[in-house]
């Protein structure tokens, strides 16, 4: 890692004193090797998260997805994750990481999401929308301006390539390797008869292929919408727009520890 370039560090803690004695040594780490803990967020070169992959989706939402730092996740239990790298109780992983430059800053592509035309939201992992009664939802699906299909069903869910692991793949979706900066459409129990027709399995995106949904005004569904980890509620919503993100989330991860390790570690 080039000190020359990281000088401060900012670790978000959101169980507070519950990793005190966690954060007190980590700041004692990187103080050693000339990174300087700051105060806020927003003077940080590195945000360092503290807990598993969600609070690393939290840590980069607090921060609105700020892409011109660099995140770290540190876990403090033994579980696997997909964002997080490093636990504390092998912090010593971290310290001959930093001594022998063995990491590397990876991209990870965000989806951004416009509901009735208004300011864009990020997320990182997955946007979801269905419907809020017990009734299935329909909507016109657009590919750049072309009417693809006319869903009726639970509800559709749009994954990052980092968030396939996920609820996308409970639902039959596809892993997708980080490095291709794709979004993923993955139908939630979709309805297929003679009215209604659609493809019946994920598909993939690039950046120049938006996505845009047109909900059904017969009736007032009141979706339920989700951005990561965060439930969005917007009435009235009409249309929604999701495409790639010109913005990319620059994490810091061990050279030997790609995408498809985690993957053998979490699913084989």
């Amino acid at each position: 890692m080039n000190n020359n370039i990281y000088k401060t560090v900012y670790f978000f803690a959101p169980h507070g004193e519950e990793t005190r004695e966690v954060h007190d040594e980590l700041s004692d780490i990187f103080s050693r090797h000339g990174i300087e803990e700051v105060g806020a967020s927003d003077d940080a070169d590195i945000i360092a998260s503290i807990g598993g992959d969600g609070e690393f989706l939290q840590s980069v939402r607090k921060n609105n997805f700020r892409d011109d730092c660099v995140y770290l996740g540190i876990a403090v239990d033994g579980a696997n994750y997909f964002y997080v790298d490093f636990h504390y109780r092998d912090i010593k992983t971290l310290e001959e990481a930093i001594d022998q430059d063995n990491l590397d800053v990876r991209n990870y592509p965000l989806l951004e999401v416009s509901i009735n035309d208004n300011k864009p939201s990020y997320c990182l992992n997955e946007f979801t929308l269905r419907s809020s009664i017990v009734k299935t939802i329909k909507m016109d699906v657009y590919i750049n301006d072309f009417l693809f299909e006319q869903f009726n069903g639970d509800g559709i869910l749009i994954a990052t390539p980092t968030g396939s692991t996920g609820y996308n793949k409970s639902l039959g979706g596809s892993v997708v390797d980080p490095l291709i900066h794709a979004m993923q459409v993955t139908e939630l129990a979709s309805v297929n008869n003679n009215t209604y027709r659609t493809l019946g399995t994920s598909f993939l995106l690039n950046k120049e292929r938006p996505l845009t949904l047109l909900i059904d005004k017969n009736l007032d569904y009141y979706p339920i919408m989700s951005l990561d980890n965060e439930a969005i509620s917007v009435r009235n919503t009409e249309k929604v727009e999701v495409s790639i993100s010109d913005k990319l989330i620059k994490t810091l991860k061990l050279k030997d520890n790609t995408f498809w390790h985690k993957a053998q570690r979490n699913f084989l």
